[in-house]
């Protein structure tokens, strides 16, 4: 016989050989058993064991229902909660924009004013110039890197220059704008009564750039209500 089918005989031989010992172990336990007590009390334990099993797969069935159940209820505040975060982050995100808090970048327009010798720059310009980028629809304003938000001030300190936000700047007043390029410079540069024609007649020097990628930086200072709520 080849090695291959010795090993198989030899396997099935020992199965056999478990198999009839299995087989004698239990004519042997019968034997010593009295059947009629024997099947009575298997019946009787089949029933209640099967009670028990109705009763334990009725229990599963609850708690499947019920884990279920909360799995709905954890995924629908989960989900309400990430939307809701997600949305309050988004609004945040908008009013600290809107307040200037934070920096912010786009395309938009730069407007340098120098003083002369004819001709100084004075506040009321710079204010008259914001007028006219906010009507435009301008929607974040520096000047010399200071941000203008909604208590912004500007101011004449005397003759010799002008405070922006408490700061003290000077000649030349760079202004940024970002919003519309198309729309803020239009603004600036109609031909009749425009603010930069209006400027250049007075003998100031004002000079209008559009700029693709401009930044401006946030607002450092608090913002605070004293009184409005």
């Amino acid at each position: 016989m080849k090695k291959g089918q010795v090993t198989i005989t030899i396997t099935i031989g020992l199965m056999i050989l478990i198999l009839t010992a299995v087989i004698f172990v239990q004519f042997k336990t019968i034997n010593q058993t009295d059947i009629t007590s024997l099947e009575n009390m298997r019946e009787d334990e089949l029933r209640t064991e099967i009670n028990n099993y109705k009763q334990k797969i009725e229990e599963i069935a609850k708690e499947i229902e019920d884990t279920d159940g909360k799995i709905a209820e954890y995924e629908k505040v989960i989900n309400t909660d990430k939307e809701a975060s997600e949305l309050l982050v988004a609004e945040l995100e908008q009013q600290n924009n809107i307040l200037g808090k934070n920096d912010v970048k786009g395309s938009g327009v730069i407007v340098t004013l120098t003083d002369t010798r004819a001709q100084k720059i004075s506040g009321e310009d710079l204010r008259a110039l914001l007028n006219e980028l906010k009507l435009a629809g301008a929607e974040a304003i520096s000047i010399n890197g200071q941000r203008i938000v909604y208590d912004s001030y500007i101011v004449d300190i005397g003759s010799t220059y002008i405070s922006v936000n408490g700061e003290r700047i000077v000649s030349p007043y760079e202004v940024k704008a970002i919003g519309n390029t198309t729309y803020l410079e239009s603004g600036l540069s109609k031909k009749q009564y425009g603010y930069i024609d209006t400027k250049l007649e007075e003998g100031k020097d004002v000079v209008l750039v559009r700029k693709d990628n401009i930044t401006i930086n946030k607002y450092t200072a608090d913002l605070n209500f004293e009184y409005a709520t």
